[in-house]
């Protein structure tokens, strides 16, 4: 089983014959989904997607996949492909094809309309290729088939690629619901036939690896769905991602079973349900979905509200509901429906959200008190009859932070896959398929690239590491009238402060300590006034550190006298 990447280096060219994985994206982490097959000097995409940003990365929109190792090889690129239409799989495409926009993207129907409408408003028209499940399509060297798997958005795909190197079996997102809404069940026979056929590199979703069993259906929530809407006093508001057609469609018929009507709120939902809607995925009685102008005027229980964020997430409509700056406005009575799944590390800000919903009078009903929502991926017993059905020569587990790769590794190994033949990667770690074995032989680049309004990239770690300073300890400004023929000050100090609380004694030692710098730094023949500006800075910030235990951003200002 390998593991361990610190002391990997760049990869050596791949053997001919060879096939090399590369995940950039997904591994570590839940989102930003993206790996890079190499196979004979051309490359396949396998999903680009988005991660949304923590607590602890304040200002960014949304955080991509790292592009650096391909950059130089977009020529190469065969096509992209996409397993579903979720944000965590698609929504990288555009910034992608910024670079080149010529590559083909393949994919189902409805993944393909919902990436088509976005990428629509970057005002890039793709060049798509519809698929279908049970089909096969040549993409250069690269044989590609398509297997019908189901998830909590319809049309999703799992992936077998075909190359001389050997085969390769991608679960993209996916569980064996047995009961399924759109009744598109998990096609295991393909699976089997695939692993009687041989499956060399087996990659598989790693998300419910900890969770033992199997993950439920979807149609065991419609009870728990159905008593929200038969017992809320007054307006329901549902918080879903805008992908997730199947929660949706539940939520639709419990407000028409009990004579609600419902409006779509945020660009994003209100487009995707559309799509949805038109090539059949969505069935929307009529007069039941209306616009949301109208719908205010409804009496409180008649109404029942679906939103989610700017970006298909449903936290961010959420956290402007608990802090009172948006459009729907909670109040004593309502009732917040949250239908989508707690992305992992937002765990705590989800509960603050959930806490100040509350005090504004609302009833929580989320997965945590009533069964409103179920994973749309496959628990462990559900990953262990894979296993034992394909019997994978390498297994490779993916989708999931380390925990979970690392849950999902020991699956297989309990299966019979030899320790040697299990490969626990990171996000930029390569394996190469050379022989039928599969070995981790480098590393490349992919951090996290950071999208911040129209800037990507451009914000670092140490911009972040700066927003946080200033949010927690706000900034304090030092203004200096300086001689530069002594380097001392001309007037006392002046202080200017936001978001740093203190005292007229704050800053009294603080003015000694700058005077002392000052003298050094006169001593050390510095009287430019950056350096200087510096020395007051370091002067500064050191005093309140030592002293008051307190880190603000600090600035100087420094004047000639």
């Amino acid at each position: 089983m390998s593991t361990g990447t610190s002391h990997l280096k760049t990869p050596a060219a791949l053997p001919k014959g060879g096939l090399r994985v590369t995940p950039l994206g997904g591994l570590g982490e839940v989102g930003r989904n993206m790996t890079v097959f190499e196979h004979a000097g051309k490359l396949l995409i396998v999903d680009c997607g988005v991660l949304f940003p923590e607590e602890h990365q304040p200002g960014i929109d949304v955080i991509l996949p790292d592009f650096t190792s391909i950059r130089d090889r977009l020529d190469d690129i065969e096509a992209i492909v996409l397993t579903h239409g979720h944000e965590d799989h698609i929504g990288g495409v555009p910034y992608l094809l910024k670079e080149r926009a010529d590559i083909p993207v393949i994919g189902s129907e409805l993944t393909l309309a919902f990436i088509t409408a976005k990428l629509k408003e970057h005002r890039i028209t793709p060049k798509t290729i519809q698929v279908e499940a049970g089909q096969r399509h040549a993409a250069g060297v690269f044989d590609l088939e398509f297997i019908a798997v189901n998830h909590s958005i319809p049309d999703g795909l799992a992936l077998a690629i075909r190359t001389k190197a050997g085969t390769v079996l991608h679960t993209g997102d996916f569980k064996m619901d047995q009961f399924p809404l759109d009744d598109r069940i998990t096609d295991l026979r393909a699976f089997a036939r695939l692993g009687e056929e041989g499956v060399d590199l087996f990659l598989v979703d790693s998300t419910n690896a900890e969770v033992p069993g199997f993950t439920i259906s979807e149609r065991d929530l419609t009870p728990a769905i159905e008593q929200v809407f038969a017992s809320s006093p007054r307006r329901i508001i549902v918080s879903s991602f805008a992908s997730h057609v199947h929660r949706i469609q539940q939520v639709l018929n419990a407000a028409h079973a009990n004579g609600r009507k419902v409006a779509f709120v945020g660009r994003s939902m209100v487009r995707n349900m559309g799509i949805a809607r038109d090539l059949g995925y969505l069935t929307i009685p009529n007069d039941l979905v209306v616009d949301f102008r109208k719908i205010q005027s409804m009496p409180d229980h008649k109404i029942t509200l679906i939103c989610t964020g700017s970006q298909g997430e449903p936290m961010a409509a959420l956290a402007r509901m608990a802090n009172g700056d948006h459009q729907i406005r909670v109040g004593e009575g309502d009732t917040v429906l949250l239908a989508s799944s707690l992305i992992p590390g937002n765990e705590n800000a989800i509960y603050g959200i959930i806490n100040k919903l509350t005090d504004l009078g609302a009833n929580l009903v989320h997965k945590g008190n009533a069964k409103v929502h179920v994973s749309g991926h496959a628990s462990a017993g559900e990953l262990v009859y894979c296993y034992n059905i394909v019997r994978p020569k390498n297994v490779m587990p993916v989708h999931g932070e380390s925990k979970h790769l690392h849950a999902n590794a020991e699956l297989a190994r309990r299966t019979g896959v030899p320790e040697k033949n299990i490969v626990i990667a990171q996000d930029g770690v390569t394996v190469d398929l050379v022989a039928g074995q599969a070995k981790i032989s480098g590393k490349v680049e992919a951090g996290l690239v950071y999208v911040d309004g129209q800037t990507i990239g451009a914000a670092t770690e140490d911009t972040l590491a700066e927003r946080r300073l200033l949010s927690g300890g706000g900034v304090v400004t030092v203004v200096a009238l300086i001689d530069p023929k002594t380097n001392q000050t001309v007037e006392p100090l002046e202080f200017i402060t936001k978001g740093f609380v203190h005292d007229e004694r704050t800053f009294a030692g603080a003015e000694t300590q700058v005077t002392k710098a000052l003298q050094r730094a006169k001593e050390d023949k510095i009287n430019d006034i950056s350096g200087l500006e510096e020395i007051i800075v370091e002067a500064v910030g050191s005093y309140l550190r030592r002293t008051y235990r307190r880190e603000p951003a600090v600035m100087a200002v420094v004047v000639d006298a």
